[in-house]
């Protein structure tokens, strides 16, 4: 697979696509690391790891220096350590960028946004240090150890958060390779979804089943990776995005109406859910229509609301408040009295933890009508 992976280099989809393949296969790709990744992707124990020739504006030539320093003399203890011992033209600002986006250099230092805030001091320090050696002006060794320290000293800044890191990581690697954006929403994806890419692409092995999917109702979530506005021939603006969940990505078009009703949900590294209906047509990848979107919300920040027709009905209450007995968690439960038309607030102890499992029961027990998860309010 590693050598399947590095032919198509080229072609971030096909990338993409093989490594999907992989961890279907349960073979980790792992992220690039300037102390293990070579030129091409690479076999590693049972995994396959990350080459550098795949990250942007990394070229071949500075690769073939890194990696023969690294086998002459050993693996890079740190940041600066490796900016002293590489000493290629070609090792520019871009290339040491695109490293730290890319997470190349977590296993010598973790903290990828101090060394985003540093790095080109300390390149230019060296560089400079390098010319005075070359004119005979200073010499490294007649400097004190601590007039050195304080030359290469990267500044103390707090990390990136997981998204920005990510989103980092996708600009030069064409994909998220530590982790994936949506992973901290699966729970919500799998409860309020009733397809995903997986789905559609078991579906598309038997061509007549996924036919029948043309025109049916679907919400899927995911976050929206590329956006491109169009105006119509009556200058009106409607767009295609590309929407991606953990399995793959789908094309979905909003047309002007719901693409002004939405505007401010339909932006690039947002997090949504899709309503609207599949577009299958022959030689043609499936498309979405779009009718709505909506935030995603995780589930810790949702309440269950569920609907008895009246809240003196004991025997009702006390069958209600058993399930919920089973799921104890920090979610607030609200009963809506049909009789009265009033909605109730749930004791601490009727706190829930939603999921598939507890909707399921109750659905099964009240009718799917009559139980709902909302956003909390405020």
């Amino acid at each position: 697979m590693a050598a399947l992976i590095t032919s198509v280099m080229g072609n971030t989809d096909k990338v993409v696509e093989y490594i999907r393949e992989c961890n279907s296969l349960g073979i980790d790709v792992l992220k690039p690391d300037i102390n293990k990744s070579f030129g091409k992707f690479s076999v590693e124990g049972n995994n396959i790891r990350f080459g550098l020739e795949a990250v942007k504006n990394v070229g071949s030539k500075v690769i073939k220096d890194i990696v023969l320093e690294r086998e002459k003399n050993g693996e890079f203890k740190d940041f600066i350590q490796f900016c002293k011992r590489i000493q290629s033209k070609d090792l520019n600002k871009r290339v040491i960028e695109s490293l730290i986006k890319c997470g190349a250099f977590d296993s010598i230092n973790s903290n990828r946004a101090q060394l985003m805030a540093g790095f080109e001091k300390i390149l230019e320090s060296i560089t400079s240090d390098r010319k005075k050696n070359l004119a005979g002006q200073v010499s490294l060794f007649e400097m004190s150890n601590k007039e050195e320290e304080n030359i290469y000293v990267l500044p103390r800044v707090s990390e990136f958060r997981e998204k920005e890191k990510l989103s980092l990581e996708k600009e030069v690697l064409g994909m998220y390779i530590s982790g994936h954006p949506l992973s901290q929403y699966e729970r919500e994806l799998k409860l309020n979804s009733n397809i995903n890419n997986n789905i559609l692409s078991q579906a598309k092995e038997s061509y007549e089943e996924f036919l029948k999917l043309d025109n049916k109702d679907i919400i899927i979530g995911g976050i929206i990776i590329n956006k491109t506005i169009k105006t119509t021939k009556r200058n009106d603006i409607m767009a295609f995005i590309e929407l991606e969940d953990l399995y793959g990505s789908i094309e979905v078009i909003v047309f002007p109406r719901i693409l002004q009703k939405y505007s401010h949900l339909i932006k690039e590294d947002n997090i949504v859910y899709v309503k609207g209906r599949f577009s299958i047509k022959e030689d043609e990848n499936a498309k979405i229509i779009a009718n709505e979107f909506e935030e995603i919300i995780k589930i810790e920040d949702k309440e269950l609301w569920i609907k008895i027709k009246d809240i003196s009905d004991r025997h009702m209450l006390s069958e209600i408040k058993n399930i919920l007995n089973k799921y104890k968690g920090n979610s607030l439960v609200y009963i809506y009295c049909e009789k009265n038309k009033k909605a109730f607030k749930g004791e601490k102890s009727w706190m829930v933890q939603i999921n598939e499992d507890l909707l399921n029961e109750l659905e099964c027990f009240l009718g799917k009508q009559n139980v709902k998860i909302k956003n909390c309010q405020n």
